[in-house]
């Protein structure tokens, strides 16, 4: 029986998750939350991990007193670190790694170097460290299974085909909660955070109306599929019905299709190479009845162009940009900064970010840092000075 570790199980891309594995009777061999102890429990409470982690150190001894409960008890990781010792846990087949955030790289490296397979839906990850990760990836024979719906339609797409045929990789946006919204000068959290097709928790619900959301995919599909940024494309599709597609140089197109649901790309990155009954609801193209594709809007969402300008600029700068971005958004979502300054925040960040040629993990670290401090301080305060 398949054994899978569930970093972040108790987040939106988590819980799906844990609707799989209960869906194809999985082992879950170990789960871990930031904060939310009760939930983890409850988890913990039907699943039976060999052991599980909390982030918040804050919240350890109330997972301690939950997860004392159960017989066995579950071994307990706590912090930052706490999440690497339990992805490097030899009793998994396969890590999950759905963590929000930079500190999701950390145990994307230890499940790696344990020998775990990637299924990946922590952004950062790749957005942020792609060269280090697939290239230890690479020397380890570790195989990255992509979550995100758009990477993994183009994984599948390209499954058996020869790449050196390939001509572009064209990945789907929805356009977001804004796409029929002319005026972005007083955008709410409230409605920012009203995806009209997905169920996603806020960050990534943020950038979606942002559209840094396929900025983020640019960097991950160049990473990836180990592919030019002048190939990699991207479309607003509204239905959301077409995750991705993939041109070759022959001019044909391949496009996965299906419903707008999560569940479909993390039970495929879980059982792959097979596939299994699904959750999902059956697409019906008769009802649909069209299929529509257009351009994205980069007067109104400059967002979309962060991505290609972030992997020219090379360095660290996707690492900026991922990291500013992070930062942007929690202070949007803390009522600190206007929806309109998160874009030119991260821009403005990004091109004043320095080294570039060979990175190591401690210069990204600092990189991170680093854009995270100066968003802070050169916008942290802008609500307040307005009000």
């Amino acid at each position: 029986m398949l054994s899978v570790c569930i970093l972040g199980s108790t987040g939106s891309v988590g819980t799906q998750a844990i609707e799989v594995a209960r869906s194809l009777r999985l082992r879950v061999s170990g789960l871990s939350t930031w904060s939310n102890v009760r939930l983890l429990a409850e988890q913990a409470r039907e699943f039976r991990p060999k052991a599980c982690a909390v982030g918040d150190r804050r919240m350890a001894g109330n997972a301690r007193s939950l997860l004392r409960e159960l017989s066995p008890t579950p071994e307990l990781f706590v912090g930052t670190d706490g999440l690497s010792e339990l992805a490097s846990m030899a009793e998994h087949g396969i890590v999950l790694n759905a963590v929000v955030g930079f500190g999701g790289v950390y145990p994307t490296l230890a499940s790696i170097d344990a020998g775990h397979d990637v299924a990946l839906a922590n952004k950062e990850t790749l957005a942020a460290a792609g060269s280090i990760v697939m290239e230890r990836a690479r020397q380890r024979g570790i195989s990255i299974r992509p979550v995100d719906s758009e990477h993994s339609a183009i994984w599948q797409c390209l499954a058996g085909q020869n790449k050196p045929g390939l001509s572009r990789l064209i990945l789907t946006a929805s356009g977001g909660p804004f796409r029929d919204r002319a005026d972005l000068s007083d955008v709410t959290v409230e409605q920012a955070l009203a995806h009209p097709n997905w169920r996603m928790g806020p960050k990534i619900s943020v950038d979606s109306a942002t559209m840094v959301n396929k900025a983020l995919e640019v960097v991950e599909a160049h990473w990836l599929f180990d592919a030019s940024p002048d190939i990699i494309e991207i479309v607003v599709h509204r239905e959301s019905i077409v995750h991705s597609m993939v041109e070759f140089a022959d001019g044909s197109v391949i496009a996965q299709l299906g419903a707008a649901d999560m569940r479909t790309p993390i039970q495929y990155a879980l059982t792959y190479p097979e596939r299994r009954d699904g959750l999902a609801a059956k697409i019906d193209l008769a009802q649909l009845g069209a299929l529509t594709f257009t351009r994205p809007d980069a007067e109104r969402f400059p967002g979309v162009l962060l991505g290609h300008q972030a992997l020219r600029l090379g360095g660290v700068a996707p690492a900026v940009m991922s990291a500013a971005n992070e930062a942007a958004v929690d202070l949007f979502l803390r009522g600190l900064l206007r929806f309109r300054d998160i874009v030119p925040a991260v821009a403005e960040a990004m091109n004043n970010s320095g080294a570039d040629g060979e990175l190591s993990l401690e210069d990204i670290v600092q990189a991170d840092g680093w854009a995270r401090q100066y968003v802070e301080e050169r916008y942290g305060g802008c609500m307040r000075s307005l009000s």
